[in-house]
């Protein structure tokens, strides 16, 4: 595969709404976990593409807390799903230099498989190439929230002075802590809205919606998308003189 020139201007953190998995398997007569298949193959390209990009962080939206609501055949189908893409990805990122986070409420997740995405923080930790974060029982509120009640315990137990807390603070608490926040937000299968994702960091972000489905990303789409975010003027509310 021919490699790219990283491109001018671009983003350093892209953060993917990957949606429309189980439109794409209907589609094709198949059911909604077959969609949910072909997008994780997918995760692979677009991650193996990013250092050709010049892009350092990737994160994704992987399942949310409202997720949950789905039927339990396709969530339990779900649970499998990220516990199989682990074990078979987690030499590769290391192959690869490839360090992997993960951000979301682990609580609610089975033991297993919060004990594979410690396992692969743990082996990942040394790699110094891109960044990935998988967004896993993620909901933008519910991570406010739980910062928040961080922040609150560390007044209440005299390590923070309320006086000090300022728009710089919060984002120390939240899950994302150690990372930029994202230059551009995509969400894929043409619906325009962004569901609870990454909401204090993408304040200033640019946002690409697009209608093709997630399984249908390429790397050629992505290298489009990266390169109309190159274009485009970004003034974080100044105006240019």
């Amino acid at each position: 595969m021919a490699r790219n020139t990283p491109l001018t201007g671009g983003p350093r953190h892209v953060a993917i709404i990957m949606d429309g998995n189980g439109r794409w398997a209907q589609a094709r007569g198949r059911p909604r976990l077959f969609g949910h298949h072909a997008g994780a193959r997918r995760v692979r390209e677009i991650v193996s593409s990013c250092p050709d990009l010049g892009v350092d962080y990737l994160t994704i939206f992987a399942f949310s807390t409202e997720n949950w609501k789905r039927t339990q055949t396709e969530v339990a189908g779900l649970m499998a799903l990220f516990r199989r893409y682990i074990l078979k990805e987690m030499q590769e990122f290391v192959k690869e230099n490839v360090r992997v986070r993960f951000i979301g409420d682990r609580q609610r997740l089975d033991k297993s498989l919060q004990a594979l995405m410690d396992e692969t923080e743990q082996m990942t930790s040394v790699c110094t190439g891109l960044n990935l974060t998988i967004a896993l029982n993620y909901g933008g509120r519910d991570e406010v929230a739980r910062a928040t009640r961080r922040l609150a315990q560390d007044v209440a137990d005299g390590r923070l002075d309320p006086a000090a807390v300022d728009q710089e603070t919060l984002p120390k608490y939240l899950d994302t802590c150690v990372l930029p926040d994202p230059d551009l937000v995509i969400r894929t299968s043409g619906e325009a809205r962004i569901s609870n994702f990454l909401l204090w960091q993408s304040a200033y972000s640019e946002y690409e919606f697009i209608d093709t489905l997630w399984p249908d990303f390429t790397r050629e789409i992505f290298t489009d998308v990266l390169r109309g975010y190159g274009a485009r003027d970004r003034r974080f509310g100044a105006v240019n003189g």
